[in-house]
């Protein structure tokens, strides 16, 4: 079995990593009930000796004493991280493996990048070899960080180059954070675009969530919620409740919900790893097969049942309404519509009592109204995990390689060039050590070549699909 290590980067990388400790003890707990470390386990865990000082308290087999989580926790503001260190998984994080700071980059990819990245380079080095050194089969590091701050985006991708130099043979799972319009960091553009060429060069796969997405989502149920299209029963201890038990107003944006879609993405990403299942996806071959080029790696993402993620009661969708979901712009992590525009390739994570036949028959029912690129029109990866999220009788996620991932860089430089063309706000960049203004044009050029490796491939909709003849084998 493969064990992964997650790299949580600034404030909302912390957070969401927060989240996404919480739930997979919830999930390991409901499934391994005899309290024996076992792969699924040790996957994300170590299982350790707390009475035995040093490194010589690791076990690899028998009943569970303490998990430690196989993370480092890297902020250079050190509230988040104290938050979690105070709160209810204290124990599970080792203190060993956290880097904070007290002054934060100040919204400023280059402080966070330049600055704090050549100042904590060694001591990332040393967490993060250390990390390695407790995986028996380091198979990924899974990164989460946030795109529009000055930690997430500039330490947090300084981070990737640092992973590849060290670690090359190892995967880097990009979970990016992308700034909503609306966005209360005036210079988020700017970090979000210098990340971007970051992202290009040194990821193998990023998952692009957009926080107006998020919140549409949450939005959403609580708007059926209200009107009564769904159950009115909450369970306890729900994400969208107050401790009172009532829902909560709209007037502030409910992260901790966010942020607990996004850590059940990232748990059903690596469910195939962890649990037994007909079908099992290992995450080498989510790169292998979902990344045909490159550059093209933001694979997008949407997850189903989407409403069961707030711990609403209501019944259980059906199946079949589960996989149209899972291609319908509501359920996307990003505002975009994969149906009208064109898949390079789509991985399909079932978890939960789902059969083979089901797989195909839908996949079969789908196929019409997908267009696929002519050179792959058979571009699907399937995985099928036995075990399903707590509460829940079946999941899915989709992970699509899909030009609609288009208007958000569009977008993104949309926003990008309205400062840069009035050079606001770049003085606070410039006057880091190692920032010139060509670094902002080697970051458009970057993001522009990328947009333009998307338009030329939609650019290829209209061709005729080629029918290629079957190979012939004489008997």
């Amino acid at each position: 079995m493969t064990q992964s290590v997650v790299v949580q980067v600034g404030q909302c990388g912390n957070q969401i990593g927060c989240c996404f400790w919480d739930l997979a003890l919830r999930e390991h707990a409901a499934v391994n009930q005899k309290g024996i470390y076992d792969e699924a386990i040790s996957s994300f865990f170590r299982n350790v000796d707390t009475r035995v000082v040093g490194d010589g308290g690791n076990i690899s087999k028998g009943k569970i004493c303490s998990l430690k989580a196989r993370a480092v926790l890297i902020d250079m503001e050190e509230g988040v991280v104290n938050e979690i260190l105070q709160g209810p998984l204290r124990d599970v994080f080792d203190s060993k493996q956290l880097i904070t700071d007290i002054s934060g980059s100040g919204n400023n990819w280059a402080v966070g990048h330049k600055v704090f990245g050549r100042l904590y380079q060694e001591q990332i080095l040393e967490k993060l070899r250390k990390s390695a050194e407790h995986c028996d089969c380091l198979q990924c590091f899974f990164i989460i960080h946030s795109m529009g701050g000055g930690t997430g985006s500039g330490l947090g991708t300084f981070l990737l180059k640092v992973l590849e130099d060290e670690f090359p043979e190892v995967y880097r799972f990009v979970t990016s954070i992308y700034p909503s319009g609306e966005d209360d960091v005036i210079t988020s553009p700017y970090n979000s675009i210098l990340a971007m060429k970051e992202l290009n060069e040194h990821a193998d796969c990023v998952l692009p969530i957009d926080n107006q997405s998020l919140f549409d989502i949450i939005s959403k149920i609580d708007l059926m919620v209200n009107s009564g299209k769904l159950s009115t029963t909450i369970k306890p201890k729900s994400l969208v409740t107050s401790s009172a038990g009532a829902l909560k107003k709209q007037h502030q944006k409910p992260f901790d919900a966010m942020n607990n879609i996004v850590a059940n993405l990232l748990l059903n990403l690596t469910s195939s790893a962890r649990f037994e299942g007909s079908l099992n996806m290992d995450l080498n071959e989510i790169s292998m097969n979902l990344v045909p080029f490159p550059q093209l790696h933001y694979l997008v993402s949407s997850l189903t049942p989407l409403y069961t993620l707030a711990d609403v009661n209501i019944p259980t969708r059906r199946l079949d309404q589960m996989f149209s979901d899972a291609f319908s712009k509501d359920h996307q992590l990003i505002r975009a519509d994969p149906k009208h525009s064109l898949y390079l390739a789509c991985a399909l994570m079932v978890r939960g009592n789902v059969q083979v036949s089901d797989l195909r028959r839908n996949i079969e029912r789908l196929k019409p109204s997908l267009q696929f690129i002519s050179w792959n029109q058979e571009g699907w990866k399937t995985s099928l995990c036995s075990v399903p999220p707590v509460g829940h009788s079946h999941s899915l996620l989709a992970l699509a390689n899909n030009t609609c991932v288009k208007p958000t860089f569009m977008e993104l430089r949309e926003r990008f060039m309205r400062l840069y063309k009035k050079k606001a706000h770049l003085h606070h960049y410039l006057q880091i050590e190692g920032m010139e203004e060509s670094c902002f044009m080697e970051a458009v050029s970057s993001l522009s070549a990328l947009i333009e490796e998307y338009n030329q491939l939609d650019a290829t909709r209209s061709m005729p699909v080629e029918d290629l003849p079957r190979l012939s084998v004489a008997v």
